[in-house]
């Protein structure tokens, strides 16, 4: 192992490289993802320290009035302990980890990515990301289909960083914007937000804001001060999906 070798993987050349091979690339929060990290040694014999997984996104958080992307890494996984990888040998490390309740929706800009790394002293550490898609499981998609059945259309989806009041494990929630375009809100309501909290597979619960359509003067005082938003917390159980539509209506109803 020439010194010359050594001095190239320490700037990534010839450096060992890491690969994630997934079985499948679409979930539901509270999924099992399983795979395969290929690690191809490089030009020298090296140490990996340790192998991690790091599922990832990116939320909007404001500063001086001004905006920027933050990206945030809301769960981690380590896979091996300490390792010797030869000269363009392969190593296949199986995983298997299971994905947070609470796992941002793949929605609007919403984009999530599990991203793999190799810790090696002394060198440049190689990492690997993979987009994967979360869709909404039958509790989640039952509250959502509803709105479309009332006529609401989603505006916007997005992570934004969370007021202290609503922060739990992450620095951010996934707020979704919906605007009224047809039904009986069309008129009554500017928008309506909400925005998920989830702790168990059989129940949701919904921070909703209601945005009522000004009316009047008064109308246009209130809208001016934000005072005609109404909060609304909201608890949703998979018994609920067969009346969702009726449930959901109930709610924004008393308060548009």
């Amino acid at each position: 192992m020439s010194l010359f070798n050594k001095m190239l993987a320490s700037v990534g050349i010839g450096n060992a490289k890491v690969d994630t091979r997934l079985e499948k690339d679409r979930f539901y929060p509270g999924d099992y993802v399983k795979g395969v990290v290929e690690v191809q040694g490089g030009s020298i014999e090296q140490k990996i320290e340790e192998i991690h997984l790091k599922l990832a996104t990116t939320y909007i958080r404001e500063h001086d009035d001004k905006k920027f992307t933050q990206t945030a890494v809301f769960d981690s996984f380590r896979l091996s302990s300490s390792f010797i990888v030869a000269p363009n040998e392969k190593k296949e490390i199986p995983f298997q980890f299971r994905l947070p309740l609470d796992t941002p929706l793949s929605y609007g800009k919403t984009k999530i990515w599990i991203s793999t790394g190799l810790d090696i002293k002394n060198a440049i550490d190689p990492t690997d990301e993979d987009f994967i898609h979360i869709q909404p499981d039958a509790l989640l998609h039952s509250v959502l289909l509803s709105l479309t059945e009332l006529g609401f259309k989603l505006k916007n989806a997005d992570c934004e960083e969370a007021p202290v009041r609503l922060r739990r494990r992450y620095p951010f929630v996934q707020e979704f914007e919906f605007v009224p375009v047809s039904g009986p809100y069309r008129g009554r309501l500017d928008e309506l937000e909400l925005v998920f909290f989830r702790d168990s597979e059989n129940e949701v619960q919904v921070l909703m804001e209601v945005d009522r359509k000004a009316k009047g003067l008064a109308g246009l005082f209130a809208e001016a001060l934000e005072m005609d938003e109404t909060k609304i917390r909201a608890v949703f159980s998979t018994s609920d999906i067969s009346s969702m539509k009726s449930k959901v209506d109930s709610i924004i109803r008393a308060h548009a």
